[in-house]
């Protein structure tokens, strides 16, 4: 099985895999000074500690081996602002699409950059067809992203697990398929 690059220079600002428990501080200071941005939109937010810091990074490199999930911090110079991930799907050759970015991050394109990115990297791989991004109808500039990137809205349904905070409770799922080029900023 094929799998992304470790490190997707977006000039920048990268994209690059976890380090495992190296990471720990930044990536707890990342997540706790984003706490009141994610926890509207991020159920786990609620559930953050030191323990689940460590746990996410120590099975980080286990979901990336196996290619069940490949998660990516978003650094700036050499300081975390985010991260994005894809993981696998309910079918075998489509992989959802995750962000979210420290507060002092957002505005400036760089969320879509790293989708647009991550958008790229991921058609690289033969066994991906298309690639999703869901969110709460709510969260407006979580949907701006797709949209931005030419996906294709193609369902509202009942959030399942429950919604988040801050959320209506309805999913959004937006969709792009191999071939389609994503339009928006250029992939780094």
């Amino acid at each position: 099985m094929e799998r992304p690059r470790r490190t997707i220079d977006c000039g920048d600002f990268v994209l690059r895999g976890w380090r495992g428990q190296s990471d720990f501080a930044p990536a707890f200071r990342l997540i706790e000074e984003s706490l009141d941005h994610l926890r509207p939109w991020e159920p786990w937010a609620a559930c953050h500690s030191e323990e689940t810091t460590r746990d996410f990074l120590a099975k980080s490199e286990s979901k990336w081996a196996s290619g069940d999930v490949y998660n990516y911090a978003i650094a700036k110079d050499a300081t975390l602002i985010g991260m994005c991930q894809t993981y696998l799907w309910a079918e075998p050759r489509g992989r959802r699409v995750g962000y979210w970015l420290h507060p002092a991050a957002t505005g400036q394109g760089i969320a879509t950059r790293a989708t647009a990115a991550l958008v790229a990297e991921m058609f690289t791989l033969p066994d991906v067809e298309y690639l999703e991004i869901a969110h709460d109808l709510a969260n407006t500039s979580s949907a701006a992203i797709p949209r931005r990137l030419g996906f294709t809205e193609v369902l509202r349904d009942q959030a399942t697990p429950p919604a988040a905070p801050c959320g209506s409770g309805i999913e959004v799922v937006w969709r792009l398929n191999r071939g389609r080029v994503p339009s928006g900023p250029a992939p780094c």
